[in-house]
């Protein structure tokens, strides 16, 4: 039987509302066995998660999820077991942060410019890590300031691509993501693919340059995948070979439409990657 694993989830230390030792302790209550903490170009909550995790008895996987630029496209790279103290991985990491808080003022300027005004300094009060604002912590200031209903809604009139807050970046290179995390000892996965505006073309030489450059696995099963989604990403995940994840990506109760440890299983003929992953805190308890 193969455990309740949720191998995606958030903090606060990038973009999550819960801290690394919250996030821990919801999984443990929701029956989570197998978690990864994988915040966003960011591993400073590792340690806290993975002395949290031995605590509650369940078993944690280092881990990170890396801003990447394809075809004009973000895309996120999940690093899973990965030494969150390799140097060539921290220095990557780095390099994708430094682009942040310029592209941070960016988008308030273009805010102020439609009438948004102070919306930076919202943001931060938001963003418990300074180095770390983004587009969810904008959001969040605008509906607290009662603009907006909710999260969804202030991305799909100002924050996705095409409306007035949005600032496109370059981030990392594919191939420099992938190298991080092999660098570090683990396995590079392509995060919830079904919400990549790539056409099917572009989405084939996504998985051709990923897996050319070493990476070995897909979330098939994602809080962001509809039915349809999990049956077309099986299908490519059998097709070329790669490892199945499954994941919830929380970031916080009123945000993620799935909660940790509450996503479908995995299709069984799929060979699940937490087959090739060992837990910095292994819990007894896991079946293989």
């Amino acid at each position: 039987m193969s455990p309740n694993a949720d191998l995606h989830c958030h903090s606060t230390v990038s973009d999550g509302w819960l801290t690394p030792t919250e996030v821990v302790r919801r999984a443990a209550a929701n029956g989570v066995e197998l978690l990864a903490l994988t915040d966003h170009d960011e591993v400073g909550g590792i340690d806290e998660a993975v002395a949290v995790a031995h605590e509650c008895g369940i078993g944690l996987v280092p881990g990170v999820e890396i801003s990447v630029t394809f075809r004009d496209e973000t895309i996120h790279v999940v690093g899973l077991g990965i030494d969150h103290r390799n140097a060539q991985l921290l220095d990557g990491l780095a390099q994708v942060r430094s682009g942040r808080e310029q592209r941070a003022q960016a988008m308030s300027d273009a805010l102020d410019a439609v009438g948004l005004h102070g919306v930076l300094a919202g943001a931060r009060r938001f963003a418990r890590n300074p180095a770390m604002v983004g587009r969810a912590h904008f959001a969040r200031h605008i509906v607290a300031s009662g603009l907006m209903p909710d999260v969804g809604t202030v991305f799909r009139y100002y924050l996705a691509r095409g409306k007035p807050g949005f600032v496109p970046h370059v981030w990392a290179r594919l191939e420099d993501a992938v190298g991080w995390i092999r660098a570090a000892g683990g396995i590079a996965v392509i995060a919830h693919p079904g919400r990549y505006r790539l056409s099917a073309s572009d989405m084939e030489a996504l998985f051709d340059g990923f897996v050319a450059c070493g990476g070995e696995a897909l979330e098939v099963v994602s809080g962001a995948h509809a039915d349809s989604d999990v049956l077309r990403f099986a299908s490519i995940a059998r097709r070329r070979g790669l490892l199945a994840s499954r994941a919830s990506d929380f970031h916080g109760g009123s945000e993620s439409p799935v909660d940790l440890g509450r996503c479908d299983p995995l299709p069984p003929d799929l060979v699940p990657v937490w087959s090739r992953l060992r837990a910095a805190a292994p819990a007894a308890h896991l079946h293989s």
